[in-house]
């Protein structure tokens, strides 16, 4: 049996929501898409694990913002991309778990536990806001995350508007908000070693961390297609159940 995408608006823009055919709602998933709006529609690698697992995925459409915590008027003017994911999705999808129409189905729980996927663009924004807010994304995954995003300063991306210099986007980095007395309790990261553009922000990320002594897993070897979705859907399983092995870990851990 196979779950059902539902379409919802949060803050007016619109999310897509995957139900799996049981929901944990202990737990779930946001899903952060490349520079391009690409969703989770027919991405089976990625619905068969929310099946398998039980895991509600909301993927927000985040538009032309490459996420970042910064006004860009093509996405909206009153609130940033990250804002509108940490101040609006994030509690709009925890209150849905809590008091949804299937709450009649639901057992007494804690705050239901969020978590992170991202691949591309989307998977250097959830490291990023993964760091700067672990409390409430306790557990993010990353496939193939666009680390040094600053290189693509000044080659007409939309980082131009949003970005004075490449010095103040490379500042804006994930791995700048790192802090090595908070931090996502469960975090991974991976990406193709033929992915020549964006390997060594990566590797520079798991020196970083390395080196602060912050737990994480990564896998900086597998080869799969480079930064494409096959390779994508080839790390989909373990990202996902990276996911559900730490947020359930985080949600023992409040009981």
């Amino acid at each position: 049996m196979q779950g059902c995408w539902k379409a919802a608006e949060v803050a007016g823009h619109p999310v897509e929501i995957y139900e799996p055919p049981r929901i944990n709602p202990g737990k779930a998933l946001i899903y952060l898409h490349p520079a391009r709006p690409e969703l989770l529609h027919g991405r089976e690698a990625f619905t068969r694990m929310f099946d398998e697992l039980d895991l509600l995925c909301v993927c927000p459409h985040g538009g032309p913002s490459w996420w970042a915590d910064k006004l860009c008027p093509d996405f909206d003017d009153r609130f940033t991309a990250e804002g509108w994911i940490v101040e609006h999705v994030a509690p709009w999808l925890q209150e849905q778990l809590g008091t949804g129409s299937r709450r009649a189905e639901l057992v007494r729980v804690p705050v239901p536990r969020l978590g992170l996927l991202g691949v591309s663009v989307g998977g250097q924004a959830a490291l990023r806001m993964a760091f700067k807010h672990p409390r409430l994304f306790p557990a993010v995954a990353a496939l193939a995350p666009t680390i040094e995003l600053h290189q693509f300063h000044g080659c007409g991306t939309v980082l131009d508007t949003l970005y004075e210099s490449r010095e103040q986007c490379r500042q804006d980095a994930a791995p700048m908000h790192i802090r090595p007395d908070e931090y996502p309790s469960h975090i991974f990261f991976a990406v193709d070693p033929e992915d020549a553009t964006w390997y060594r922000g990566v590797d520079r990320l798991r020196e970083k961390l390395t080196a602060l002594g912050i737990s994480h897993a990564c896998d900086l070897t597998t080869r799969a297609g480079g930064h494409r979705w096959e390779y994508f859907e080839h790390m989909a399983e373990r990202a996902i159940r990276f996911l559900d092995e730490g947020l359930a870990t985080t949600t023992r851990r409040l009981l």
